[in-house]
């Protein structure tokens, strides 16, 4: 499909051939939008993993010290209706809020969290909640007792990641509005989770590829220590 003016205008900022460091990829990402809302900067990361292997299937979450722009909804499903309304959740209920999504099909959230004691109900949902990705799941901290702490982590700028069937990892980490300091910040957070959680059975190089862009935006290459 051949992009228009606008893209090919800032793509020519970009080489395509250089790898940029973290602080020159970020400055170079807020020149590059090409849309007229405040774009989602993206990071998408190439892994040598092969997730058809438990071990190398990577799902988790990090916070990002400037949250990325996105303000989560959240549906808490407990009985600690206090401690959920106090932490900020958008709508808290138990049964009665997963009476709500079947019979409505009502799904005015972007994130379910929920304490241990839920899960029975909500695992009768999982047709329903499962291919939407709204399932609970404990590895991403959304099934848990500490119920007002989950809240306050997400709200914060907690973000999940998770490899999908090729081994890509994609996290939205700021909008373009953002200071070029604090997409630096979210970023090097990020990278730092991704060579933390390096599978102990992934030899050779392990991140085969790290690029940066914004929503429509062309892709800028990322270098940085660790590769």
């Amino acid at each position: 499909m051949k992009k228009g003016k606008k893209y090919q205008a800032v793509a020519a900022k970009v080489d395509s051939t250089k790898l940029y460091t973290v602080e020159e990829a970020c400055a170079l990402v807020k020149e590059t939008s090409t849309v007229k809302f405040d774009a989602t900067v993206d990071v998408s990361f190439r892994l040598n993993i092969d997730p058809k292997h438990a071990d190398q299937q990577l799902r988790g979450t990090v916070v990002l010290p400037h949250g990325n722009g996105k303000t989560k909804k959240i549906l808490a499903i407990t009985h600690k209706h206090d401690e959920a309304k106090a932490a900020g959740a958008d709508y808290v209920g138990d049964k009665d809020m997963l009476e709500k999504i079947q019979k409505e099909n009502w799904f005015d959230f972007d994130v379910i969290v929920a304490t241990p004691d839920m899960m029975g109900e909500l695992g009768k949902m999982g047709r329903i909640l499962g291919p939407k990705g709204l399932m609970p799941n404990p590895k991403t901290g959304t099934v848990t007792m500490n119920i007002g702490q989950a809240i306050n982590e997400i709200k914060a700028g907690k973000v999940e990641y998770r490899t999908d069937k090729d081994g890509n990892i994609h996290v939205s980490i700021a909008r373009v509005s953002f200071d070029t300091d604090k997409i630096v910040d979210n970023l090097k957070t990020v990278i730092d989770t991704m060579l933390r959680v390096k599978p102990a059975s992934v030899k050779g190089q392990y991140v085969k590829n790290c690029v940066i862009h914004t929503t429509m935006g062309p892709s800028i290459k990322v270098t940085f220590n660790g590769r």
